[in-house]
């Protein structure tokens, strides 16, 4: 008696595991569905290796993402319950609620260009309030037809494989299937290791596509928004880096007529300390956060034309004056240098001052007799045209205010040159989609820089900096000690936006 009943315990478990296996069988055909929808968010490969890395990697994934979760969820279910209709209820539950979840998260990529997870809780809770807010009666009723009926589908494949276990296992279909998706696990890996010693980008960008494939690492996420060329780092680390995939160009300017206070702009070489202690005597602010390129030509880009220019002469560049200067109302901004010397860089520059401008910028040596000529009530900014020599190819520089305003926003917030430019513009009443923020109505995105050698993001005291040989760190902005943690994807992903045609 003891030995019947064994028996058909160990036949209904045994019928139970045959049955999940099927069962998970027509769930990976329902992920391949999902899972196309990643791809549809990328650009086609270019190379036949990146296609038969696609395919494979497509198949085998997603293959293995169904089969561990049935390892890891229906399969303790069979050995705690083994009895047909609880184990049959519950799998359709988990199995609908796997899809949900999977759903959602191709959602989440096809928007924002990463995966759900820890390091993107923020964007992935913002987004999901954007569309509670915007349409919450479409949003409930889209989420609940999709979860009842994907419930219902799984529910009747649950039936199915469950009264058709014999015929599916005659059927000749599970053998090849199980080839099929071995295979291609096994190709797909292997491929990736060999792209990854050939440099080969058009596998290699294909990195964290699909959840919980390989991490992307600083030189693939710099290949995939062509950032890096990969194919040339294998003749050299120290490839410059270049423009990332859809390249934007600021607008024209908008302007419309606006009151607002006089601003004067004074730029130095360097702040010597009878010029700082001048500064301090007047009740100018320091703000310790500022950062600008240690190279002058970077420095000068940032600063007066407000831009970042990747893959061109910087040289040539600043032998013109700036594009928005043309577009801007008549006599209302002045840049203009003290002296000649200043011309050797910016040969455009004026050295006549003028007075009657709302905005006022200029390059000079002698920081005291600029004060002098100054109201002391005006709202001044003083900085310097670059930062010192530093480990960093952008670092901390000077920047002393007496701009009440201003000085109550950028309290203790990272600032760059490459904002100043978007800042006094708004003054006037002009906006662009400037890559800098303007002080007074920053960007969501995180801050970003691209230098010849250097990417940089900051996301409120935290740094990223990725250097052209694929190498990155992490550090505080505030104290410049190296933080610990991981290359953070969403942040730099969300930074490139600035750049990029959306």
């Amino acid at each position: 008696m003891v030995l019947e009943q064994n028996l058909s315990l160990v036949n209904k478990v045994n019928r139970l595991l045959n049955w999940g296996h099927w069962f998970t069988f027509f769930n990976i055909l329902l992920a391949l569905v999902i899972t196309a929808a990643y791809w549809w968010a990328e650009p086609a490969p270019q190379s036949f290796a990146g296609w038969v890395y696609l395919l494979t990697n497509w198949l085998g994934h997603t293959a293995f993402l169904c089969f561990l979760f049935f390892i890891l969820t229906i399969f303790p279910v069979t050995l705690i319950f083994p009895y047909q209709r609880h184990v049959r209820g519950i799998a359709a539950v988990l199995a609908t609620f796997g899809l949900v979840v999977l759903i959602f998260d191709a959602y989440v990529y096809q928007a924002l260009g990463y995966h759900i997870g820890s390091a993107s809780s923020e964007q992935t809770i913002d987004l999901l309030r954007q569309q509670v807010v915007t349409n919450l009666r479409n949003f409930i009723l889209i989420t609940s037809v999709v979860a009842a009926l994907l419930l219902v589908i799984e529910l009747v494949l649950s039936n199915f494989c469950w009264k058709k276990v014999p015929r599916l296992q005659a059927s000749g279909v599970g053998q090849p299937a199980l080839y099929l998706f071995l295979g291609c696990f096994v190709a797909s890996h292997t491929l990736h290791i060999w792209a990854d010693a050939q440099l080969e980008l058009d596998v290699l960008k294909q990195d964290n596509v699909l959840p919980f494939t390989y991490p992307a690492t600083a030189n693939t996420f710099l290949a995939k928004y062509n950032v890096l060329d990969l194919s040339r780092l294998k003749e050299s680390k120290a490839e410059q880096l270049q423009r990332p995939t859809n390249w934007r160009e600021p607008e024209a300017l908008q302007c419309v007529s606006q009151q607002s206070q006089p601003v004067t702009v004074l730029i130095l070489s360097a702040l010597s300390a009878a010029d700082v202690a001048l500064l301090e005597q007047k009740q100018f602010k320091a703000h310790q956060q500022h950062f600008a390129p240690v190279e002058t030509q970077s420095a000068l880009l940032n600063l007066v034309y407000g831009s970042m220019q990747l893959n061109k002469d910087m040289i040539s560049v600043l032998q013109q004056a700036p594009a928005w200067m043309d577009q801007l109302p008549a006599g209302n901004f002045s840049i203009s240098a003290s002296d000649a010397e200043f011309q050797k860089l910016l040969p455009w520059l004026s050295l006549t001052e003028n007075s009657a401008a709302r905005v006022k910028v200029k390059f000079s040596r002698d920081l005291a007799a600029e004060l002098a000529l100054l109201d002391a009530q005006q709202n001044t900014v003083v900085l310097t045209t670059q930062a010192a020599e530093s480990q960093f190819d952008l670092a901390p520089a000077q920047l002393y205010s007496n701009w009440p305003e201003l000085n109550r926003i950028i309290s203790n917030t990272v600032t760059q040159h490459l904002d100043l430019i978007p800042t006094l513009l708004a003054q006037l009443g002009c906006h662009s989609n400037w890559p800098g923020d303007n002080w007074f109505k920053p960007s969501v995105y995180p801050k970003l820089n691209l230098l010849p050698h250097q990417m940089v993001s900051f996301k409120k005291d935290k740094m990223i900096l990725v250097r052209d040989d694929g190498s990155y760190g992490v550090w505080s902005a505030g104290t410049l000690v190296p933080l610990n943690e991981k290359l953070d994807i969403p942040q730099l992903t969300d930074a490139l936006k600035r750049v990029q045609q959306q």
